[in-house]
């Protein structure tokens, strides 16, 4: 069973915490994580690229030329796709690109890449957030005293305004509730800044 330690927000350790060995301590899947986050990506094509075929362009409704005795290919219409402002073949239509995965893959690829940020150091557990306003240097300082440096991701348990309007002005830092976690945020933040509420409550979604 993994141990961790759980810091303040001013950088100082306070506890330690033991983590699930079926959540935060598995094999990684690169495989499931890939396939889920394909997926991922998949369902948030928007699908509305349109070209008109032939017979939506506008025009062309007389025979060109005579079919025969003119020495030029025979044609029926200048908005054939072979024709400059003619319509498109097989263009694309408006369509969705939705499939959905397997229950488990989605659970055991998040789990994955939970135990990955565990075995790579870049896990942070904080006692609390507990901002009485909203200010981006509160979130800024607390960063700081944490030593966190480049992309990261705070993910809350609950609904916390102070917390995340105060982070939303930062360059590379982005928070999610627990019920929004996905393949792709993980894979995108290299730090992940948990609350102990949120490891508690990971660890009742995902047991």
């Amino acid at each position: 069973m993994p141990s961790i330690d759980v810091y303040n927000v001013e950088g100082k350790k306070v506890s330690s915490v033991d983590l699930k060995e079926e959540i935060f301590g598995i094999e990684p899947n690169e495989a499931v994580v890939h396939s889920v986050l394909v997926n991922f990506l998949a369902n948030q094509r928007q699908g509305t690229q349109s070209t008109k075929t032939r017979a939506e362009v506008r025009g062309g409704g007389r025979k060109p030329w005579r079919q025969k005795g003119t020495g030029r290919a025979r044609q029926g219409s200048i908005r054939a796709p072979q024709w400059i402002k003619g319509g498109i073949a097989l263009g694309p239509k408006p369509r969705s690109y939705k499939y959905t995965v397997n229950k488990k893959e989605r659970r055991l690829a998040i789990k994955s890449l939970l135990s990955s940020k565990v075995l790579e150091n870049e896990l942070i557990v904080v006692d609390a957030f507990n901002f009485d306003s909203i200010k981006t240097k509160q979130m800024v300082n607390a960063l700081t005293n944490l030593k966190v440096e480049g992309k990261t991701l705070i993910v809350l348990a609950d609904k916390n305004e102070n917390v995340q309007k105060s982070a939303r002005n930062i360059e590379n830092v982005k928070t999610l509730q627990v019920n929004t976690i996905n393949v792709y945020d993980l894979l995108k933040y290299k730090n992940l800044v948990l609350t102990l509420d949120t490891v508690k409550k990971l660890e009742e979604v995902y047991a």
